[in-house]
């Protein structure tokens, strides 16, 4: 004890002793930039947001790269040791996995290959925000974040196919649909093909008129038996996550200014201080722009200029293929492709794992990666299973594509055609984008590669029998899903299925229910003109629209029994919103949730049960499905009481009398005193210290959240790790076209990346109570908010 006390008063005085120092980076006066054209002169906000001033574009890039290096180098650090697999250098063997798992994927291989052939302009742009990164990296080591320090790592300079790699692990990060079909396939070996479809997602479009029933929506199980259980939770462990996302566009006629409106609040984990985006703007004779990118990567893809605003959410097409592949039984270093045997391609790199057994403080472990036609071994990664099967896969962003992301074109786009066409060329990742222009035009369209599939839907893993491919070709740009000015007056997208029945493509299995956005239809559909104030608001609606379908079989069932009675009184009171204030959210979450594992777990096990249920996109509309209707009323009986047949009323007691009792026990006896925000919480930390000694001290502490993951307001959990939140708004925008000065954002963070900088989570409150906070766009507005200019000259 007397040990652990000394280590933490060091820890302290360390830290108390360099936090006076390394916060100290040059934001006023003078200072040389190498290379610059013309001076550039950075003006800070209150917030430290930095407006930069330059002649040209490529000086203003690299001013970027060199005031976000001073902000979040140790950010652009972490992030750039995920994306190239070299986490494990700085946490040694819990990390090796990981490792392992992005090296095999090969995020960095593949950006240096884009790197080589990256289109001209943006590859001059790209070099210029590298060159600023690394002027100071040479320059600023005496200011160098205190992380650093913590952490025993020093930072590197930085390549093209750095900031590129992080582009691959974000699209990685963004594909999830190999979850679903993982589970699928699970689901088929576990029940059989036709029991399984029974469960499968249900993935509806609120928009299409026809409706698809139950049936339509269920892929063909085409089932082969791969391997057990334990081999496909291996894939799922540490994959893409449900990331998700709101945005949505009114037009000229729909908002109370005369012009478009952009509404953008993407959903990423949160919880790591400062945040996932960084704010600038760029103002050049020519470009007037404000927005955000991820540091380490100068693609801005929220942002407002003078004549566009633009926001993004995830798409979710699926654009990820697993194939079956067979090891040649007389060669181990082949695989078969029918009756011809072909060499697997061998790439052999090595792992540097901190060890502080060794005399360097590092040791060296091989990986040998694996690849077939289709792309890399993925089963290799997993350590110790030995199977005569492999499975590889296949990612669309993988495949040869446009050398151009056009970083310039988009943003100094000046209408929605602009924004359409620089579109056409960003194939790396599937994003809704949604925007309007001054003119009053406004849009959506899907951006990437989705393939045009021969055989099957790409919802389960496919068997390879040959050589012949069936991905081929990729769904034309103009035929991906959009629309441009609608009757309606507006568009949006919350990761709902928005592709009709006509649509003459497989898209998805792996989408968000459609709790939010028949939300936002119903916002929108209001019959006035809204205010940026409106749609500010709207980021932060609480109504649950799945608790109104779900809440009134509740109430009715609850109510017969004695024990769940006064539950069933605090549900029929309860206005459906999530609010932390509100009792009724949290009886419905945790009954809900306990209603669901009652039904699933005496057919699935409980690993399989707590994969599914981990997966909230895979099973809750068609839970939904289950609950109102009495088609699937056979999966409520509970297949362990040999001598009883349960009703749903059986199962939603049962689940409701555990939820009473386990509520009891932390929260006390009242259930009137049981609300959402006692227990749906949401913790912000610093990446140096996530759990522990100094947690709090050097984080931002714990904030009861309203949301939930069926909300506008998201406040995703883990369905096996319940309450805290995991998955939020990582941005909060509305950008009103008609309003010259300014543009509503908030982080969940703040603008620097550094421990005890006041502006690492100064707007944390203001993001957890609604708090207006802004970027500033006229001259007029940056002018009034200057805290600080910094100029830097050639």
């Amino acid at each position: 004890m007397r040990h652990a006390a000394c280590c933490n008063l060091l820890f302290c005085l360390l830290l108390l002793a360099g936090c006076a120092g390394f916060n100290r980076y040059p934001t006023e006066g003078s200072l040389v930039l190498n290379d610059l054209a013309s001076p550039v002169k950075v003006i800070r906000d209150e917030k430290g947001m930095a407006y930069i001033h330059a002649e040209t574009l490529d000086d203003a890039m690299r001013a970027l790269g060199y005031i976000a290096a001073q902000d979040r180098l140790f950010q652009m650090t972490l992030t750039r040791l995920f994306a190239q697999g070299r986490i494990s250098e700085l946490v040694g063997d819990m990390a090796k996995g990981i490792d392992i798992r992005h090296r095999t994927l090969g995020f960095h291989r593949q950006a240096a290959i884009l790197a080589e052939n990256l289109a001209p302009e943006d590859q001059r742009l790209l070099e210029n925000y590298i060159a600023g990164i690394n002027a100071y990296i040479q320059t600023g080591a005496d200011s160098f974040p205190l992380e650093f320090k913590l952490a025993g790592i020093t930072p590197e300079p930085w390549t093209t196919a750095d900031s590129l790699s992080i582009l691959y692990y974000m699209s990685w990060d963004s594909s999830a649909n190999l979850k679903s079909e993982i589970i699928a396939q699970m689901l088929i070996e576990r029940l059989g093909a036709a029991k399984a479809e029974e469960i499968f997602p249900l993935n509806i479009n609120p928009d299409d008129e026809r409706h698809p029933s139950e049936a339509d929506l269920s892929p063909p199980a085409t089932a082969v038996t791969i391997s057990n259980d334990a081999m496909l939770m291996g894939f799922l462990h540490g994959g893409a996550k449900e990331m998700g996302s709101n945005n949505w566009v009114t037009d000229a006629a729909q908002s109370a200014g005369g012009k478009p409106i952009v509404s953008n609040d993407p959903h990423l984990e949160t919880g790591i201080l400062p945040g996932t985006w960084y704010p600038a703007g760029i103002i050049t004779p020519d470009l007037r722009i404000v927005g955000v990118h991820i540091p380490g990567l100068p693609v801005m893809p929220i942002f407002r200029n003078q004549h566009v605003a633009v926001g993004i959410t995830n798409a979710y097409g699926d654009v990820q293929d697993l194939y079956i592949e067979t090891v040649d039984p007389a060669n181990p270093n082949h695989y078969l492709e029918g009756g011809n045997a072909i060499p697997f391609t061998i790439i052999d790199e090595t792992l540097k794992i901190r060890d502080k057994n060794e005399k360097s403080g590092f040791r060296e472990e091989p990986v040998e990666i694996r690849y077939t036609r289709r792309g890399p071994v993925v089963s290799h990664v997993l350590k110790g299973l030995e199977t005569d099967k492999v499975m590889s896969l296949r990612w669309a962003p993988y495949e040869p594509m446009k050398n151009r992301l056009g970083v310039a074109e988009f943003m100094r786009a000046q209408s929605t055609d602009d924004i359409r066409r620089c579109l056409t060329g960003f194939d790396v990742i599937m994003l809704n984008f949604v925007f309007g222009d001054t003119a009053g035009n406004i849009g959506w369209h899907v951006s990437g590669r989705l393939p045009v599939r021969l055989n099957g839907d790409g919802a389960l893993p496919t068997p390879v029998t040959d050589g012949a491919d069936n991905w081929v070709g990729v769904v034309p740009f103009d035929e991906m899903p959009h629309a441009y000015n609608p009757d309606k007056g507006w568009l949006g997208t919350c990761n709902h299925n928005t592709v009709t029945r006509d649509f003459p493509y497989y898209y998805s299995t792996f989408l968000s229910p459609s709790y939010r956005y028949r939300r936002l239809k119903q916002l929108m559909e209001e019959p006035r003109k809204k205010t940026a104030d409106d749609h500010w608001n709207f980021q932060r609606d609480t109504v649950n629209l799945m608790a109104e379908r779900l809440v009134p079989f509740m109430v009715e069932t609850l109510a017969d029994a004695d024990e769940t009675k006064a539950l069933a009184e605090i549900l029929r009171k309860w206005d459906r919103r999530d609010d932390t204030d509100a009792a009724g959210a949290t009886i419905f979450h945790v009954v809900y949730e306990r209603f669901a594992w009652h039904t699933f777990v005496d057919e699935l096990g409980e690993d399989l049960t707590k994969t599914m249920l981990g997966t909230w996109y895979f099973w809750q509309e068609r839970f939904q499905q289950m609950v109102i209707t009495d088609r699937l009323d056979h999966w409520f009986n509970d297949i362990t009481t040999a001598d009883k047949t349960e009703t749903k009323q059986d199962i939603l007691i049962r689940a409701a009398r555990e939820a009473k009792a386990d509520l009891a026990a932390t929260l006390g006896s009242n259930p009137a005193k049981w609300l959402w925000g006692k227990v749906h919480q949401h913790t912000f930390v610093s990446p140096i210290r996530r759990d522990g000694f100094g947690k709090g001290w050097l984080g931002a502490g714990t904030w009861p959240a309203p949301g939930s993951g069926e909300v506008l307001y998201r406040g995703i959990y883990d369905y096996n790790a319940p309450y805290d939140v995991k998955i939020s708004a990582s941005l909060r925008m509305t950008a009103d076209l008609a309003d010259p000065d300014k543009v509503l954002a908030v982080l969940p963070g703040g603008i620097a990346g550094r421990l005890f900088h006041p502006h690492a989570k100064d707007q944390i409150p203001a993001f957890m109570e609604g708090e207006k906070v802004y970027w500033w766009f006229s001259d007029r507005e940056i002018a009034k908010h200057t805290q600080s200019v910094l100029m830097l000259t050639p």
